[in-house]
Parts: C-alpha cells; structure tokens; sequence
C-alpha cells in the first residue's frame, strides 16, 4: 500500500536524476535515507522497481509504470496545497514538449521562455524533432506539429490555420522569372526535404480546382529547416507552411508564388495522450503557443484557407 507521499517523491527523483546519490542531493538528504525510502517503498509494493549495479541503475517495467502515473498524482498534490496554501493555483512542475525543428525554433520556444518567465515554478524541457514521437514511451506531456496526424489515440487540439505555399528568393525569381500556373514548376529548380530527386506537390485554387505537378530537384535534404535557408539563398523554389515562411514572407527575403494556389489545410495542432487529466501547466502552454502564432499574421492565412474548406 503506497501510504508515505515522501517515498514517492523520493522514488520520481531517483528516475528523474538517474541514481540515488542525485536524488539525495536534490532533496538534501543523505545517501542512505534515499536508499532505505527506496526500499521500503518496494516492500510495501511488493514490486522491485529499480534494478541496482555498481555502475548503474535500471527501471523496470513496473517501475515506469508506477514513474509515470506518480509524477501525475504529486503534480496534483503540489497544486492542491499550493491552493490551500495561497488561496490560488500556483503551476508547477516539469512541461516536456516536442515540436519540429523550424515551429519550435521560431514559435514553441519564444512560448516555453514566456512561460517559465511567467511561472516561477515551472521548468519546460523542449524536444526538437521532425519525428512524430511517441508521448508515453517518451514522456512527453504534449507534442506541437503540423499537419493532422494519423488515426491515433492521442487527443488534438488545433491552435491555428495553416496551409503550404510555394515561395523562393526575389533574385531566384529575378534571373529564373515567375511561374505563372502550377505546371511552370516543371522548368524550375525545386528544393526537397525528403529522398529521391522527384517529388508530387499538391495545390489547391482559390476556387477549388485541385492539380497534382511531379517536380524534380538536384539540392534535397531531410531537413526542412536546410531546404527553407537554401530558398532563402536563391537556389530555388521551396514548397513550405505558411507558418514557417511568414517572417521571411514579411520581411521580403522570400516572395509568394502562386499567390491563388497553395496546399490542403495543414493546421498547428497540439496531440496529448487521452483519459489524463490536463495540469494547469500545459493549458497555459497551449494558450501561450496559440498566442505566438496569432502574433505571426496567421490572419492572412486563415482568410485564404477558409475558402478552400
């Protein structure tokens, strides 16, 4: 029976730092309180938790079990007593967050930094990667991406319009001219962040027509963010989300192409697992991320993809 709220806090700290000499420092207590709460925590579970070495420690699978849904309970805890203590929730804790490279550089990150700046108790750890994590096994509290996401039984929430637009660097345009229809995208150098020289981009009219035009490339790379600098740099035209292209848009170092085509909807949405309930942390980092892409001049983007759906 788990009746002592310190040996499981004790327990989450051992996982969270990575040994128990770690885990004493952090709580100040002394290498051998750590160890005996430890095992006393596996008696009264009949459980062993963590396997022990001389070089390492290991959890198991019960351990992580018990990892995961401990840190949930003490979350609620911390805050329950911050209301009683204060008269008003005070957020805290650790907010683990994934997001694709060129979104969490531009946007995640500036909402995680307001965030913690805001709330002194609260600690966020950003995870970049253009990979669809997996939130469980990686414990991760919500994940930020772009594009619906497959069947699954994670929870989404859209946080703003998208789409993708065609865009390349003015002097590209300069010295390769402008396309005037989709299938102009044939005579020109089109950069790729996925493997193999061609690739089939979909658009959309204003007006609903929809064409499918295979392109070729001879600079690819699996890194978005690599193929938006090459735009950038005049190498040739780069089919990417409005999101990730504003700034640049704005700012006139890339320009539209094809102003009345563009790509099917492809909202920012935020994925969380389902049946948990939300910390107060990761609804204010939700409203905060949703903020950050009001502020980028979605509204353009919204008005044009809300005649496409």
């Amino acid at each position: 029976m788990l009746d002592d709220i310190t040996e499981l806090r004790t327990f989450v700290r051992i996982v969270s730092t990575g040994s128990l000499s770690a885990a004493g420092r952090d709580l100040g207590v002394a290498l051998s309180v750590v160890s005996k709460r430890l095992a006393t925590l596996e008696r009264r579970t009949a459980t062993t938790l963590i396997t022990r070495s001389t070089r390492r420690l290991a959890v198991t699978e019960e351990g992580q079990q018990l990892f995961e849904r401990a840190q949930r309970i003490l979350a609620e805890i911390d805050e329950a007593e911050a209301v009683l203590s204060h008269g008003r929730l005070e957020p805290q804790g650790v907010l683990r967050i994934s997001a694709p490279h060129s979104l969490g550089r531009s946007y995640v990150a500036a909402a995680c930094r307001d965030l913690v700046r805001s709330y002194p108790k609260i600690s966020v750890d950003l995870v970049l990667t253009d990979r669809l994590v997996e939130l469980i096994d990686e414990r991760m509290d919500v994940a930020v991406r772009i594009g619906l996401p497959p069947d699954s039984d994670l929870v989404m929430r859209k946080l703003s319009d998208n789409h993708r637009v065609v865009v390349a660097a003015p002097d590209y345009l300069a010295r390769r001219g402008t396309p005037a229809t989709p299938n102009d995208l044939v005579h020109h150098d089109c950069l790729l962040y996925s493997s193999g020289p061609r690739a089939r981009w979909r658009l959309i009219h204003r007006d609903g027509r929809a064409v499918e035009v295979d392109v070729t490339s001879r600079l690819r790379c699996d890194s978005g963010e690599v193929a938006h600098d090459w735009a950038r740099e005049g190498c040739g035209l780069v089919m990417k989300s409005w999101v990730d292209v504003a700034a640049d848009l704005a700012a006139g170092r890339l320009a539209r192409v094809l102003p009345d085509w563009q790509s099917d909807p492809a909202p920012v949405c935020a994925l969380f697992p389902r049946n948990r309930q939300m910390p107060t942390r990761v609804r204010l980092f939700l409203d905060a991320i949703t903020a950050q892409l009001e502020r980028i001049g979605t509204r353009g983007a919204k008005t044009r993809v809300n005649t496409l759906v």
